[in-house]
């Protein structure tokens, strides 16, 4: 009778089912970022806070916890490993969803929120970075694209849960709303203990038997050989100070990764999401059904998110840019134009729709993938950190200054927002002229070969 550990040690690792488990911190990550519209109100009420102390610790807490997150995940990603850090990314949003919603004031409440902040940082660190790593060429764009699709599911099924939640038990509907997340955070945290750690990690902590067992089980030709081809790359890397991000030789990946992260929130699809109510109200037609407007919008994301994952490894990351690039100028030209000549609000819902579909089939499904696979091994949880601080630190910026422009009574475009959207196409168009003669196409080459092509010898 064979051992035990012989028979699990030979057992075929899924693929495709251990990136969807990673993935799911992305569903939550989606998930966390909506769901506390619906507890909006309803906290500002019970607490009877100050608009600034709403704001900041209430509405944008989980925000800066998510640039903390960011910027300092890829310590631990690096140091101990990734399957240890997508599992401390479930206790993290185990934790705040139940803090959350037994909180009996708004300081633990703020705290809660900032603890789950740190978990969707990290996470948009951690888990790229690990699909990416256990993929192959011909899967990786749509694996790894799996984390982005799984945060705009997370989005939609938030809106649904808040909206048959409402309801459901009088004045404390927004802690059932926060304490739903419980169930998926719970489940991810018990399904990460399954997955194997990244062969590529255990290659550069020294661990090559370790590596070549789950390379094996990945059904990868030749582990041998795959062993030693990351082994040489990463003492390539370690023989010029790997370690160190910011050197001359990675200044061209380091750029690639700032822009594509800039670009991604100057789109203003956060802008667009996070306060699509309010602006589909000053067309008049959110007062009548604004929920159900979010949910239409949530469902075209998903939609054009699952196209752009079937088409991210046939047509490749840059075409997807281009063609978002021109589906935002044009959306966003026709949702300045819209309100600008008073169009109506269903001529503007429908350019809307077409700026979130730009989106995700663009940038959107593109951004992570894209920055987790132009780091070399040895600096790829640095180089992912710093793509994602990067992402965090301007969806923060532009959520802040936001009232100051469309404040209905302060903000300076507060009668009409058309320039904002102007200015948004405007960036867009400088996002395509980068796309086109900046950005390489990563499609179907190795994470080792695409190092050697990206990052000059010298």
């Amino acid at each position: 009778m064979q051992n035990l550990n012989t028979v699990v040690s030979e057992k075929r690792i899924n693929l495709t089912g251990i990136s969807l488990i990673a993935a799911l911190a992305g569903f939550i990550f989606g998930f966390d970022t909506v769901v506390i519209s619906g507890a909006n109100l309803p906290i500002k009420e019970l607490w009877n806070t100050s608009p600034l102390f709403h704001g900041f610790f209430i509405m944008s807490m989980a925000l800066w916890g998510t640039v903390i997150g960011a910027i300092f995940g890829g310590f631990p990603t690096e140091k101990f490993g990734r399957k240890k850090v997508l599992l401390s990314v479930g206790i993290l949003f185990s934790l705040s969803t139940i803090g959350t919603a037994l909180a009996t004031n708004p300081y633990s409440f703020s705290f809660f929120r900032f603890i789950g902040g740190l978990g969707i940082g990290i996470s948009s660190v951690v888990a790229p970075i690990y699909i990416s790593e256990i993929s192959t060429p011909a899967n990786r764009g749509k694996l790894t694209g799996m984390y982005q699709f799984n945060i705009v599911f997370g989005l939609l099924i938030a809106y649904i849960s808040n909206y048959f939640l409402k309801g459901f038990d009088g004045a404390n509907d927004w802690r059932w709303m926060l304490g739903v997340m419980i169930i998926p955070s719970l489940v991810y945290a018990l399904l990460v203990i399954f997955v194997p750690e990244s062969p590529r990690w255990l290659v550069m902590k020294n661990r090559e038997g370790e590596a070549e067992e789950i390379i094996t089980r990945l059904g990868i030709n030749h582990p041998k050989e795959e062993v030693q081809t990351i082994a040489n790359h990463i003492r390539e890397q370690m023989k010029r100070k790997k370690s160190s991000l910011f050197i001359p030789r990675y200044k061209r990946i380091l750029w690639l990764a700032f822009f594509i992260a800039f670009f991604n929130q100057w789109s203003g699809i956060n802008f667009i999401l996070y306060y699509a109510p309010e602006i589909l109200e000053r067309s008049g037609l959110a007062a009548r059904d604004s929920l159900m407007n979010s949910i239409l919008l949530g469902g075209i994301n998903i939609i054009f998110t699952f196209l752009g994952l079937y088409l991210i490894d046939k047509l490749g990351r840059k075409k997807l840019l281009i063609i978002g690039s021109f589906g935002y100028i044009i959306s966003l030209v026709m949702v300045a134009w819209s309100f600008y000549t008073h169009a109506g609000s269903m001529v503007l819902l429908v350019f809307l729709l077409l700026f979130c579909a730009s989106h995700a089939i663009g940038q959107g499904t593109v951004i992570w993938v894209f920055i987790s696979e132009i780091f070399p091994t040895g600096i790829r949880a640095k180089g992912q950190s710093f793509g994602a601080s990067i992402h965090w630190v301007f969806a923060a910026l532009i959520t802040l200054i936001t009232p100051v422009f469309l404040d209905s009574e302060r903000g300076v475009f507060r009668e009409n927002p058309w320039p904002i959207f102007a200015f948004f196409a405007f960036m867009m168009v400088l996002q395509l002229i980068w796309v086109l003669l900046k950005v390489p196409e990563t499609r179907g080459i190795s994470l080792e070969a695409l190092s050697k092509k990206l990052i000059p010898d010298k």
